[in-house]
C-alpha cells in the first residue's frame, strides 16, 4: 500500500518527464567545467593533495573475509569498518584530484578504487548483513546482497564518480562505467525495488536514521546511473515514499531522539536528499510546507554547549568530530532563513579547516562543499566564535556565539537546555531530559542531566563507545555506559532503570523566566519493582544565584533494605569532603563546587577508560560520586547545589 505523508500531499507524483536527464541531475559541475574545477578552494585542496599524494604507490586498504567473519565470531565490527572507510576516503581524495588536474595518475587511482569496489564480495557492513541469520554464513552471500548503509554509500560514491569523471574515464578506461552500472544495479537498485520489507523503510511507523541515509544514496544512484524512463521514475517514487515516512515521523520541534551526532546522518541526510530532488526536478519537488523541516535545521545549534562540546544524550559523543558537513547545514539554514543556524555552521569552519570539506564526510558532501561559492565565502570569513573551550581564559567564553539561546525546550524528547544568558557559553549551563527508555540509540537515563562550565561538561553523560555486536544486541544494557548506574540519576534500593518505552518520566513540568529555567518530573516509572510511590526530581538553573540546583524528593514503601544512592558522573579532578565535592574541569574551564544537604556520606568509583571514543573525550578516567541517601528513610529530600568556585 502506498504511504501518503506530508510530501505526497504537497507534491505531484514523480513522472519521467519531471526529472532532469542523468547527465544533468546532480547539483555539482562535472570535471569538464574548468571554470569550477581549475581553481577550487585552495586551502582545502592543498590538504587533500597532501593526503592523496601519500596514497600513491601504496597498497590499497583491503577488507578481508576474516575481518568480516570477526563480527559473527567475537563481535568486533570496527576493524572491518575502518578498512572500508579508509578505502572510501582514498577514492574520494583521488576523485577530487582527478577533477582538478585531469592528470592520468589520479584517473588511474580512481579506476583502481572503483574496480576494487566492483570486485569486493559485499558492500554491506557485517554488523548489518543477514547472511548468518538466513544462511548460517559468516562471509557474504553474494547471491543475496543486503542493502544497508555501507552498500548505499558505495553506490552513491560510484554515481558521483560517474557524474564527475564520466567523460574522462570513458577516454582513459573504457568499459569501467558499464561495470559501475552493472554492480550498482545488482547490489543496490534491484534489491531496493524488489524487496520492500527492509526494516529501515520504517513500515512499523518508527523510521530511524537509516531511512534518509539509504534513501538519499539510492536516489543519487538511480538519478545518475539509470537511463531516463519509467523505471528511473519508479525508483525515485519509491525513494520519495520512503523519505515521506521519515518526514512524517519528525516531531514539530525538529528534535532527534538519536541525538546531535545522529542528526547529521538522519535529518541532515533527509535535507540533502530533498535538496537533490529539488535540483533534479527543476524545483517541482521542493518547498514542502512541513514546519518540522525548518525546525530541525536548528537542532544542531540548540544542542551546542560551546567550543567543540555538545549535549550528548543517546549514542553521542560530547566532543564529536569537527569534520561535519557544515556546508549542508549552511545551505539549509540559508534556504529557511535561520540566521542562528547560518552563524553556527559558518563558525565551525576554523582557519585550519577552511571550507570545512573533508573526505571523511563522503564524496558527495565533499564535492558540494568544494563547489558552493556561497559556502566557501562564508566559511572563509567566519568569525573565531567557536574556538575550543580552554583557549580563552577560565571564567570567560569565546565571543560571537550568537546562536546559543538562553534556553531551549524540546517537548518531543523532553529535553531542556538552559544557560546564564543567550549568545554566550560563559558560566553554567544545564541540560536535562525526561523522555523514556525506548528511544532510538537509547541509554537508560530518564531524569539525567549534564552541567557545563563555560561550555565544558563537568557533570557528564559518558556518551557512546566503539560499537560491537553487543552494542545493538540483547546484551546492550550490560554495557556500563548504557546503564543508568553511569548516568546522573538515582539508584533506588539497588535497582537501576529498565529499558523500554514504558519506563519513562511522568508528570513532566517545565518552567522558567529570565531568572531561572527548570524541569521537574517523576522518575518512578523508570524503575521497576523498586517500591517507589514517588520520586520527584527538579533540576533548575538559577540565573540570579548563578547556580544549578537538583532537588530529589521521594516516598518509598517501608520495605526494602538495599541502599539508595544518587549518582553523579564527573569529568575532571575530584576532591570529596563531607557534604561537598570540588571538581577541576577539563580544558582549564574552571572549578565547580558541589554541595548537598543533608550532608550524607558520599563514596566514589573511578572508571578507567580504555576505549578511544571515550578517552579521547574525557581523558583516562571518569569518577562517579555515590551520594548515599539510604539513611534518610523511605521519605526524604536531598538538595544538590552546583556553583563555580572562584579561584
Amino acid at each position: 500500500m502506498t504511504f501518503t505523508g506530508p510530501l505526497a500531499r504537497a507534491w505531484p507524483a514523480v513522472a519521467p518527464g519531471m526529472l532532469r536527464s542523468p547527465g544533468r541531475c546532480l547539483p555539482v559541475p562535472p570535471a569538464g567545467d574548468r571554470a569550477v574545477w581549475a581553481a577550487p578552494d585552495a586551502a582545502t585542496l592543498d590538504a587533500l593533495r597532501t593526503r592523496a599524494a601519500a596514497d600513491l604507490g601504496t597498497p590499497w586498504p583491503v577488507p578481508l573475509a576474516s575481518g568480516y567473519a570477526r563480527y559473527f565470531r567475537d563481535g568486533d565490527r570496527d576493524g572491518y569498518e575502518q578498512v572500508v572507510w579508509a578505502r572510501h576516503e582514498r577514492v574520494a581524495r583521488a576523485a577530487v584530484l582527478a577533477a582538478v588536474t585531469l592528470d592520468e595518475r589520479w584517473l588511474d587511482e580512481v579506476t583502481d578504487g572503483v574496480t576494487l569496489w566492483c570486485e569486493q564480495s559485499s558492500w554491506c557492513w557485517p554488523a548489518h548483513d543477514d547472511t548468518f541469520a538466513r544462511f548460517g554464513a559468516v562471509v557474504p552471500t553474494v547471491t543475496e546482497p543486503y542493502l544497508d548503509l555501507g552498500a548505499g554509500e558505495v553506490a552513491a560514491d560510484l554515481a558521483w564518480i560517474d557524474h564527475l569523471l564520466g567523460a574522462q574515464l570513458d577516454e582513459r578506461t573504457p568499459g569501467l562505467r558499464a561495470r559501475i552500472r552493472h554492480e550498482v544495479e545488482r547490489r543496490v537498485l534491484r534489491p531496493f525495488a524488489e524487496r520492500r520489507d527492509w526494516h529501515w523503510i520504517g513500515l512499523d511507523g518508527r523510521p530511524h536514521n537509516w531511512n534518509p541515509w539509504i534513501h538519499g544514496n539510492v536516489l543519487v544512484a538511480a538519478l545518475r546511473l539509470v537511463p531516463g524512463g519509467e523505471r528511473r521514475a519508479e525508483l525515485v517514487r519509491l525513494v520519495v515514499e520512503g523519505l515521506d515516512r521519515y518526514v512524517a515521523s519528525l516531531p514539530a520541534d525538529g528534535a532527534i531522539d538519536e541525538g546531535y551526532a545522529y542528526w547529521w546522518n538522519g535529518a541532515g541526510r533527509l535535507l540533502e536528499a530533498l535538496d537533490v530532488l529539488a535540483y533534479a526536478s527543476d524545483g517541482v519537488l521542493s518547498a514542502a510546507p512541513v514546519p518540522a523541516l525548518r525546525e530541525t535545521v536548528a537542532f544542531p545549534h540548540r544542542m551546542h554547549l560551546g567550543g567543540p562540546w555538545y549535549v550528548n544524550f543517546a549514542d553521542c559523543s560530547a566532543r564529536p568530530s569537527g569534520d561535519q558537513p557544515w556546508q549542508n547545514l549552511y545551505r539549509e539554514a540559508r534556504r529557511v532563513g535561520d540566521d542562528e543556524a547560518l552563524a553556527h555552521a559558518a563558525a565551525q569552519s576554523s582557519e585550519t579547516r577552511s571550507s570545512g570539506a573533508h573526505e571523511g564526510d563522503g564524496l558527495g558532501r565533499l564535492l558540494r562543499a568544494l563547489t558552493d561559492p556561497g559556502w566557501i565565502s562564508a566559511a572563509g570569513s567566519a568569525p573565531a566564535g567557536s574556538a575550543p573551550a580552554g583557549s580563552a581564559p577560565a571564567g570567560s567564553a569565546p565571543a560571537g556565539e550568537s546562536w546559543l539561546a538562553r534556553e531551549v525546550w524540546l517537548p518531543s524528547t523532553q529535553v531542556l537546555v538552559a544557560r546564564m544568558a543567550g549568545g554566550s557559553s560563559a558560566g553554567l549551563a544545564l541540560a536535562v531530559k525526561g523522555g523514556h527508555n525506548g528511544e532510538n540509540h537509547n541509554h537508560n537515563d530518564v531524569g539525567g542531566f549534564v552541567v557545563a562550565l563555560h561550555g565544558v561538561p563537568v557533570l557528564v553523560d559518558p556518551g557512546r563507545p566503539t560499537y560491537t555486536a553487543q552494542t545493538f544486541g540483547p546484551d546492550r544494557y550490560e554495557l556500563w555506559m548504557m546503564r543508568s548506574s553511569w548516568h546522573n540519576v538515582p539508584e533506588i534500593r539497588g535497582r537501576e532503570q529498565a529499558p523500554g518505552g514504558g519506563h519513562s518520566g511522568g508528570d513532566v513540568v517545565v518552567g522558567g523566566d529570565e531568572t531561572y529555567a527548570q524541569l521537574s518530573l517523576d522518575l518512578g516509572k523508570a524503575y521497576p519493582e523498586a517500591g517507589i510511590r514517588k520520586w520527584r526530581r527538579t533540576a533548575r538553573l538559577d540565573r540570579v544565584a548563578a547556580a544549578v540546583t537538583v532537588r530529589d524528593q521521594w516516598e518509598l514503601t517501608p520495605a526494602g533494605r538495599a541502599p539508595t544512592r544518587i549518582h553523579l558522573v564527573v569529568a575532571g579532578q575530584v576532591r570529596v569532603r563531607a557534604g561537598r565535592a570540588v571538581v577541576t574541569a577539563l580544558n582549564g574551564a574552571g572549578v565547580l563546587r558541589l554541595t548537598w544537604s543533608p550532608p550524607v556520606p558520599c563514596a566514589t568509583t573511578v572508571r578507567e577508560l580504555d576505549d578511544p571514543l571515550l578517552s579521547d573525550v574525557w581523558g583516562d578516567r571518569l569518577t562517579r560520586l555515590e551520594i548515599d541517601v539510604s539513611g534518610l528513610g523511605p521519605i526524604g529530600t536531598l538538595d544538590l547545589t552546583v556553583k563555580e568556585q572562584q579561584r
